[in-house]
């Protein structure tokens, strides 16, 4: 594996996270979120990660598996590996109080009169650490398999991490006044993207063939699907335009079906 490829996974993934910072700073300056156009963006987000899911990562992993395997047995591994990373993320969710959970998300105009603000953004920064490891694994994955199928998962999860950062940083701006500590801690919840898929990595590197390879695009698409309909999709829906969200998971695989048959 080359020392570049892995270096250019590594900064996609950080880019992906840093996004939180973004969100961040849009709390600051939007007195009220732009509502339709976050039910459009998560929308998209949707659209692009099913799509890749089902019809790039999944193909792919089950054609890495058919060159040691039958095409039975091939099936079945990337079956197991699709929904153990849907129970993966899925188990996340389920220790991570419902209060706290960053796939409850907020307006900002919601935040900004919250009790508790102070433990609410710490909690929101932790639980949304603890959230973003999984993310930040198929982040990676998918970037050391195909740049140009990296990059628009990079883009689907740094638009649905903005949420997450108005989340925390409005929070702790509003409990201590100060722009410069709810931004960083905004920021440092994003960061755990790379520390995740540095440690993935790193624990995976030992054992690295193509058929890890292959079980670990599996794996992030289940992570993919389910992030997709346990909180893009629902997330879409809350802001209360239905028919922004649904036309942002179309145009979503649009984008992705043109570039796969046009660009890759």
């Amino acid at each position: 594996m080359e020392i570049n490829s892995i270096l250019l996974a590594f900064l996609l993934t950080m880019i992906a996270g840093l996004s939180t910072g973004v969100g961040s700073l849009i709390a600051f300056f939007a007195k009220r979120t732009n509502t339709k156009f976050l039910s459009a963006a998560l929308g998209f987000s949707a659209g692009v990660m099913i799509y890749i899911s089902f019809m790039e990562l999944m193909p792919e992993a089950l054609g890495m598996l058919s060159e040691s395997f039958s095409p039975r047995m091939s099936n079945i591994y990337m079956l197991i590996a699709f929904f153990s990373g849907t129970s993966f993320i899925a188990l996340i969710d389920f220790l991570i109080p419902e209060d706290e959970n960053p796939h409850e998300i907020h307006r900002v105009e919601e935040l900004s009169g919250q009790q508790r603000l102070h433990r609410t953004g710490i909690l929101m920064a932790l639980a949304i650490s603890i959230h973003n490891f999984p993310e930040g694994l198929a982040t990676f994955a998918s970037a050391l398999g195909n740049i140009d199928i990296a990059i628009p998962i990079v883009i689907a999860i740094a638009i649905h991490n903005i949420p997450e950062g108005i989340a925390v940083s409005v929070p702790i701006y509003q409990a201590t006044g100060s722009h410069k500590k709810a931004f960083w801690y905004s920021l440092l919840s994003g960061m755990a993207e790379p520390v995740g898929a540095l440690i993935g990595f790193l624990f995976l590197l030992p054992f690295w063939t193509p058929t890890i390879h292959a079980l670990l695009l599996a794996f992030v698409s289940g992570i993919m699907v389910f992030i997709s309909f346990d909180e893009l999709l629902p997330g879409a829906e809350k802001y209360g335009h239905h028919h922004y969200g649904i036309g942002g998971v179309i145009t979503g695989m649009a984008v992705m079906a043109a570039s796969l048959l046009f660009f890759i």
